[in-house]
């Protein structure tokens, strides 16, 4: 059942642990109601990929993920015909006396049953799902064109066997961290949103929702603390998922609140990177902590 307002897809959203801004609630909301891709554009860790899950969970519908990486083909990606099997019916028509007639033959091989769905296909069969393409910008530029009639459509052409199209088209969200540029064809075809870092408040928010055993204050100040290395020169600042799993490393070893030796020890729950641990290890680290404090007081 597609929210009826806006308001009822930021509600769904945060029903599913998922707290939404209204610019980001209105786009999900207007693709749902519109039928259109959504193309979600952003850093790593700004929770891209989790809004699909939030959606499947909560409309509910089944969860089809199609991972993308260097390299992937349409084999991988959509179908592939299984040729053991193929073969295999080929032998058996020619030892029943079955295989006089070549171009049944051809035919029954190239039946649905030979047919090997990957998660575009999946994604257009059986029951509704939302079908999430993640990091699309992983993939290889002549990818894109594969995907253009399913966006557009719902549907795939298999030249052997025929169109497919769903009979209850798919929630497609797409996601890219924009390593590189994905191409203007698709981005025709999509309702578009640059999902970016939270502000305090609403991060806040999320580590209320996500992490609720972690304290008020505490709270407060990994929040600071990580706004302000954000705002630094870091290689791969820390998303909110690094967020949610710092402040529950801090709660695991009681902490009640930030201090620069605590923060020097559990630094690798927050940065990804030597370099940025090193450059905020010490003295940097405890000045950061001094002012959140002061900021979350």
């Amino acid at each position: 059942m597609v929210p009826a307002s806006v308001e009822e897809t930021q509600k769904l959203l945060a029903a599913g642990g998922y707290v939404a801004d209204r610019q980001l609630a209105t786009t999900v909301h207007l693709a749902l109601r519109m039928g259109r891709p959504l193309f979600l554009e952003g850093e790593p860790g700004t929770g891209k990929t989790e809004i699909a899950k939030v959606l499947a969970a909560q409309l509910p519908r089944r969860l089809v993920r199609l991972q993308c990486y260097d390299g992937m083909d349409l084999a991988s990606a959509a179908y592939e015909w299984n040729h053991a099997r193929q073969l295999m019916a080929i032998r058996l028509a020619e030892a029943s006396g079955e295989a006089t007639d070549r171009a049944a033959l051809e035919r029954g091989i190239y039946d649905r049953r030979f047919l090997q769905s990957r998660p575009l296909l999946d994604a257009l069969e059986g029951e509704p799902a939302v079908l999430l393409i993640d990091e699309l910008d992983r993939a290889d530029e002549p990818f894109e064109a594969f995907l253009l009639e399913i966006l557009a459509d719902f549907q795939i052409s298999i030249p052997e066997f025929g169109t497919v199209r769903a009979a209850v088209p798919p929630v497609v969200v797409i996601t890219s961290n924009r390593t590189r540029e994905v191409h203007d064809a698709i981005r025709r075809r999509c309702l578009y949103h640059w999902v970016d870092y939270p502000d305090a408040a609403r991060e806040r928010a999320i580590l209320k929702l996500r992490a609720p055993g972690v304290g008020e204050r505490l709270s407060a100040q990994v929040v600071a603390f990580v706004q302000a290395v954000r705002q630094g020169d870091t290689f791969k600042p820390p998303g909110v998922a690094e967020t949610i799993d710092w402040a529950g490393a801090l709660a695991a070893l009681d902490a009640r609140e930030l201090e620069p030796a605590l923060v020097d020890e559990t630094l690798g729950a927050l940065l990804k990177y030597q370099d940025d641990i090193a450059k905020i290890r010490g003295a940097e680290a405890a000045k950061l902590v001094a002012e959140a404090k002061q900021a979350a007081a």
